[in-house]
């Protein structure tokens, strides 16, 4: 039976108790809580009577706009690498379709690539974290890792990697990237780079794994993090310019023929507007860089000041602390698992997050994934001072969302 995926349930269910008349505080959903940038409003209206349908992969003027989008990040690219769809979502389900084998995944991951996996029939070889940070396999285990999968009987053939990472909101250090593509070569592995946070990195750029796999991996992305566009649903890919890339690029527009047709052409035209970078999405991006990079430390700073362990933030808006020091005292109020230290915020705090069980941990984990994009503001008018803020922590509507954290996160796990 396929379940719900707990993003989306989450952000339903809080929907649900705020219309019941609960006041919910909500940390569960990755969504970027921010204003529209100035002037796409405008080009989606301008297109609004494109009710045509559009190539499979892209119209010529997206496709050609996504390309110099990678070349002014150091990846040159052709047209014929790009393939929109309606969402990054969508695309990662195509490329696994596609790409075949058992899919390696680090632990924690994103809640859906192991749930696309299972929908596929295929198996999933989960591979611990390095302590510096998420998004790919510790290189210390993954040989090994690999090795004991084959022998086991699966057929290890794509690794997701996911820079900058979600849950952990952490940038994996180049160094590894490196060690960990150099492993996936030398053991014949596809790589996907889900790659829709790298814009969002609060200090410096992530490191690519196409600049270090170049033939094998394929990267996908959209704007659905970057310019908070999750409900325009704009996802894009692109495939290594290699035999295997280009033979991987026609099942996938296959792929995509049959279920997807196109992104919306509408959608095409905003793609073709954003992607070429001017001047005013620049600036979006860079003030939503900053408000993210601002609060995700405020909340990083109630967190820890608990007594809970947690990588500083480095990219996106996420965190995923773990509460082991305080397992005594939760224990001691019936809480022994992630998904209990979730239902008692929800239940007794009204605080949304989600257990680390959702991305893969070991249910007696005592870890959670908190988004604090939610907190920039409830109104238009709040999320855009949030987004022109110096110090947006410092508003008073994000100041007591803050607090509330803190004192319910103080009643948890202190005696």
């Amino acid at each position: 039976m396929t379940t719900h995926s707990a993003t989306l349930a989450i952000d339903e269910a809080v929907h649900a108790r705020r219309q019941a008349g609960h006041e919910v505080l909500h940390l569960g959903f990755g969504e970027a809580g921010l204003p529209i940038c100035p002037g796409l409003a405008e080009v989606l209206a301008g297109s609004a009577h494109h009710n045509h349908y559009s190539p499979v992969a892209g119209t010529a003027e997206a496709r050609e706009a996504a390309a110099g989008w990678f070349a002014r990040r150091g990846l040159p690219t052709q047209p014929e690498q790009i393939l929109f769809a309606p969402g990054s979502k969508p695309l990662l389900f195509a490329l696994l379709a596609a790409i075949g084998g058992d899919v390696v995944l680090p632990c924690p991951s994103w809640v859906s690539y192991a749930a696309q996996a299972a929908l596929l029939g295929r198996r999933v070889i989960p591979v611990a974290v390095p302590a510096e940070a998420g998004g790919i396999p510790d290189p210390a285990l993954l040989e090994g890792a690999l090795r004991q999968a084959v022998a086991d009987g699966t057929e290890p053939g794509v690794l997701v990697l996911t820079v900058p990472d979600n849950p952990t909101g952490t940038v994996a250090p180049a160094e590894q990237v490196d060690e960990v593509c150099a492993i996936a070569r030398r053991h014949g592995l596809a790589v996907v780079s889900d790659e829709i946070y790298a814009e969002l990195c609060h200090q410096g750029t992530a490191p690519s794994p196409a600049r270090r796999l170049p033939d094998r991996t394929v990267v996908t992305t959209g704007l659905s993090k970057s310019l908070a566009l999750g409900g325009w649903r704009i996802g894009f890919a692109r495939t290594p310019d290699s035999p295997w890339g280009r033979t991987l690029h026609g099942e996938l527009t296959g792929i995509a023929s049959e279920v997807w047709s196109s992104l919306a052409a509408p959608m095409q035209t905003v793609a073709a507007h954003a992607l070429a970078d001017p001047p005013e999405v620049l600036v979006h991006i860079a003030a939503s860089r900053h408000v993210h990079a601002r609060v995700a430390a405020a909340v990083h700073q109630r967190v820890t000041a608990v007594g809970a362990r947690c990588r500083p933030p480095q990219g996106g808006f996420y965190l995923y602390p773990d509460f082991t020091p305080a397992r005594a005292e939760l224990a001691r109020q019936g809480i022994t698992t992630s998904a209990d230290l979730a239902t008692a915020l929800l239940e007794h705090h009204g605080i949304a997050t989600l257990p680390g069980s959702a991305f893969g941990d070991s249910e007696t984990a005592l870890t959670l994934r908190l988004a604090a994009s939610l907190l920039y503001g409830t109104t238009p008018g709040e999320r855009l001072a949030a987004l022109e803020a110096d110090s947006p922590e410092d508003l008073p509507w994000v100041s007591a969302a803050l607090t509330r954290l803190s004192e319910a996160l103080t009643t948890l796990t202190r005696p």
